[in-house]
């Protein structure tokens, strides 16, 4: 892949991927507007309620996918038939066991219907991200971020039809069924026509094995974070009421509005890393040190800011019967400064060969999301699940990073003294927005905060467009020469 192509790819996905996420952001103020706090509650307990399914449903066979077609085109076919049959016999298990779990646990009617169709949107977007896995492996993201951006674009629309003519919120969950399958039969298409794939189904055992094989480490990985990013919502269900479910999915979406930024990094410094653990640890650290610093620089103004302005902006944007919202938001916002941070963390793990580490640092953290959440939820019902995930990525962090001190050496203290000046910043912004809030709108708020963040951090030195250049020089020059062994 060259170096033009590679930029090509990562801009359009991560453009698609920042339309994607502030159409769905937009969306999700109108149903939450309009459709109340309570029925907010029961719609995302749905949707969050099968997606923990959804990894038993891939089991890390879409990442496979992507490396054997990068590494052997023709393959590609062979492996995708073969994942496909196993998807269509998992298919019915997985739906099967949602049915009945979600009739063990004894919710009412409608939130099982909900629950149903949400099944059904998780088997298609599960075959999709099959489909599309094939086409990332042939090095090309254009068609899966058309799709990505159309299929949101259809659930934007649909959407709001329903909620405009009231029909209930069963045909409001199945305009995201509408969406799945544009994405399905698009990423099919694209399959066929553009890279003379025909997706079949077969059952080969010696293949089956391999891929399973193969997949395990990314299965097990996948299954924790799924648990601990999903739990909250379906415990909170259970243990408080919908109403806490409403209250608190607002807060989190507004919170993680913008973890797609901390992915999309992740994504592009892992090839990064595994060239330099094979060739250079010292440039290793060096990078790691440089993508610590630049997501900390990120992170740490989101989280002050939104923390200073949530009791100005949630009930504009929401609505009053979401003021609740407040307190949870802004315990959210000081994870989001480790869920950050974590994502390089995690990467570097999996650069130096300790996946396994990672797994294990993943399912401690689900684990103790899950009886954080049995503890505080009784007892502080919505703000207890806040709690929860704040201490959760906490750990995660510390887990993470003793793992890391063990692998390389980094610059400690240009990161602390870096994140000292930071916080000075922070605080700048912090109090300028404080007294600002009082007087203004907080959009405007919010703009000038940005722009006296930057200036302070620009006055300290902690940005300038030379440095910015030379870390994005560096690293696409590393993702290139990574991928090209990879794949000879």
């Amino acid at each position: 892949m060259s170096e033009r192509k590679l930029a090509q790819n990562t801009i359009f996905y991560t453009t698609a991927l920042a339309a994607q996420k502030a159409l769905s952001f937009l969306y999700f103020i109108f149903v939450a507007r309009l459709i109340g706090v309570e029925s907010q509650g029961k719609f995302s307990f749905a949707l969050s309620f099968t997606t923990i399914f959804a990894m038993l449903l891939d089991i890390g066979m879409t990442q496979i996918l992507i490396r054997e077609t990068a590494r052997s085109k023709e393959n590609s076919q062979k492996y995708l038939a073969n994942v496909i049959g196993l998807k269509v016999l998992g298919s019915f298990f997985i739906y099967a066991l949602v049915v009945a779990l979600i009739n063990i646990m004894g919710y009412p009617e409608l939130t099982k219907e909900l629950v149903y169709v949400a099944g059904l949107v998780m088997i298609i977007d599960s075959f999709t991200l099959s489909f599309y896995g094939v086409i990332r492996g042939h090095q090309n993201l254009r068609y899966e971020s058309i799709g990505v951006v159309v299929n949101q674009v259809i659930v934007l629309c649909s959407g709001l039809a329903v909620l405009y003519l009231h029909l209930g919120l069963v045909i409001l969950i199945s305009v995201y069924l509408l969406g799945s399958l544009f994405n399905f039969f698009f990423s099919l298409s694209i399959l066929k026509l553009k890279f003379q794939i025909k997706p079949g189904i077969t059952w080969n055992g010696a293949v089956i094995r391999r891929i399973l094989i193969w997949s395990l480490p990314f299965a097990i990985a996948g299954i924790f974070s799924r648990i601990y990013s999903a739990l909250d919502v379906v415990l909170l269900s259970k243990l408080s009421t919908d109403h806490a479910v409403g209250i608190y999915i607002v807060a989190y979406k507004i919170a993680f509005a913008l973890q797609f930024v901390a992915l999309a990094f992740s994504a592009s410094i892992y090839p990064a890393f595994c060239h330099y653990f094979v060739h250079s640890k010292e440039k290793l650290g060096e990078l790691f040190v440089k993508a610590m610093y630049w997501l900390v620089l990120l992170a740490l103004p989101l989280s002050f800011g939104v923390i200073a302005i949530a009791d100005k902006a949630v009930v504009p944007i929401f609505g009053l019967k979401y003021q609740q919202s407040i307190l949870p938001l802004q315990i959210l916002m000081t994870s989001l400064i480790f869920i950050f941070i974590c994502f390089p963390i995690g990467a570097m793990l999996n650069a130096s060969n300790k996946q396994t580490r990672n797994t294990i640092n993943l399912g401690l953290t689900a684990l103790f999301n899950a009886v954080a959440n049995l503890i505080l939820i009784p007892r502080f019902s919505f703000v207890g699940s806040a709690i929860a995930n704040l201490l959760s990525y906490l750990l995660l962090f510390v887990l993470g990073i003793t793992a890391v001190n063990r692998i390389i050496d980094y610059d400690k203290k240009y990161l602390l003294r870096s994140l000292g000046k930071i916080i000075i910043c922070c605080l700048g912004m912090l109090a300028a927005v404080l007294l600002l809030k009082a007087y203004l709108n907080f959009i405007i708020v919010i703009c000038l905060g940005a722009a006296i963040y930057f200036l302070l951090a620009y006055a300290f030195k902690l940005i300038s467009p030379q440095a910015a250049r030379e870390f994005i020089r560096q690293l696409t020059k590393r993702k290139n020469e990574t991928y090209e062994e990879i794949i000879d």
